[in-house]
């Protein structure tokens, strides 16, 4: 077989704000397309009944698929790093081999996950949840909603291909595939429209992993029509590759394992909210639909921010490094503050289409009123922290979490648990959270560290 052609294309990017917007754009998108599956999922399910069963159900399943869903983002981010840095260096012929080894490693890790879920988390839940009615009806859901994690990761391993190679712009097909899908069968299989049984709760899990699938379909079509795969040479190196399987694991280790702490401790609050009853576990699943749908902007231009910071490094433009993030942080904070306002005018208009009582409505917008300041504390924090990333030096984002984790925690088990203070008290712990990162990513960027990193 001949030497494949040549490629001329490049894929250097350049920072200025209408590359940024270019670049970040789709990439919200693409992020806010799983939130809006998720949130119509919460919405259709609190529709089911008007105490908050279903809805509070849905806040503990929803973090525990969360947790291994992070673990496809923390390899999706350590392999798109690593892949804008040869984009930046114009070493276009590595770009495949490190794709089709991110793609080994993440079907391993979907199917441990089936594994794990299948086998331990029961035991987990039974440890953890008070309630045996809720425990049943989790277990149940997990059990089947994990088999849509191979989809899921293999979706999220395009993704890092395509905003790696600065052709974000193409996420937008499977995303919208992904939103039809999971909008149909939810509606069908929750409720028995369309012919379908209904199915309540369990529902919800299988028009999910069909919407997962179909994502994942629709961005492999896009990539083959589009001649990506055969410009990138995806496909022609899927023997084990010791030094670039060595080298995606070296990167993204260091995140998947802050991803996990980072939403372990998420569900570590939760258990502790579920303490304080299913009223208080439903507005927290709420909430947490609120910084996934309203948060989409912010980790868009971090995702951005991860790609560029890589890619420039990669063009010898260190110096080109703190100019691009404090652009990257004023498009951010800007979308973040005019969402946190139109949150706060009419918060009550969000909280109704959960479809449950004032009294749910009232307990509610105290707590809105202290995410939405988190919003905007997380619409920079979360950019200086993923520009760490973009760096290389993924070791220093673990400590980072580590550390404002340690105190997340802390917090958190002393208002809610120990002092048994309110719900809105124990928000609060977003602003030490996004303080915290804030603060430490900074930090460390403004050191000049990094520089003559090599990955």
């Amino acid at each position: 077989m001949g030497a494949p052609a040549q490629n001329t294309k490049t894929y250097k990017v350049s920072i200025t704000y209408r590359d940024i917007l270019h670049m970040a754009l789709p990439i919200s998108l693409a992020i806010l397309v799983p939130q809006i599956n998720f949130i119509t999922n919460n919405i259709f399910l609190g529709h089911l009944d008007q105490s908050g069963e279903a809805l509070s159900t849905a806040g503990i399943t929803g973090v525990y698929y969360l947790l291994f869903a992070v673990i496809g983002q923390g390899l999706n981010n350590g392999l798109q790093a690593l892949i804008a840095r040869r984009a930046g260096e114009g070493r276009i012929e590595d770009i495949g081999r490190l794709f089709s080894q991110g793609m080994v490693i993440a079907l391993t890790l979907a199917f441990a996950g089936i594994a794990i879920t299948n086998f331990l988390a029961p035991l987990a839940l039974s440890w953890s949840l008070h309630s045996t009615p809720l425990r049943n009806e989790a277990i149940s859901f997990l059990r089947i909603r994990i088999w849509g994690l191979p989809f899921l990761y293999v979706y999220q391993m395009r993704n890092a291909l395509l905003v790696g190679t600065n052709q974000s712009k193409y996420l937008v097909y499977g995303t919208l595939a992904e939103t039809v899908v999971n909008i149909g069968l939810d509606y069908g299989l929750i409720f028995g429209h369309f012919g379908l049984p209904a199915m309540g709760f369990n529902g919800a899990a299988i028009s999910s992993i069909f919407a997962e699938f179909s994502g994942m379909f629709v961005v492999f079509l896009v990539i083959h029509f589009r001649g990506i795969g055969k410009e990138l040479q995806l496909y022609r190196h899927w023997g084990f590759d010791r030094t670039n399987n060595k080298l995606i694991i070296v990167q993204s280790s260091p995140l998947v394992f802050q991803y996990i702490i980072s939403i372990t401790a998420w569900v570590f609050f939760y258990i502790l909210v579920e303490h304080h009853g299913r009223q208080a576990l439903a507005i927290s699943n709420t909430m947490r639909n609120i910084f996934g749908l309203f948060g989409v902007f912010t980790w868009a231009f971090a995702s951005a921010t991860n790609a560029m910071v890589s890619n420039i490094i990669g063009q010898g433009m260190e110096d080109k490094v703190l100019l691009l993030i404090r652009k990257v942080v004023r498009l951010s904070l800007s979308f973040s503050v005019i969402i946190a306002i139109v949150l706060n005018v009419a918060p009550g208009v969000f909280l109704s289409v959960y479809g449950q009582d004032l009294t749910f409505t009232q307990a509610a917008i105290p707590v809105i009123r202290i995410v939405s300041p988190a919003l905007i504390l997380m619409s920079f924090s979360t950019v200086w922290l993923n520009a760490v990333t973009g760096t290389g030096n993924t070791r220093v984002n673990l400590l980072i979490e580590f550390i404002t984790i340690v105190f997340y925690c802390i917090y958190v088990w002393l208002t809610l648990e120990h002092w048994n203070m309110s719900l809105v008290v124990g928000w609060m712990s977003e602003w030490l959270y996004w303080i915290s990162l804030f603060i430490m990513s900074f930090t460390y960027i403004r050191s000049g560290a990094w520089r003559g990193k090599v990955i």
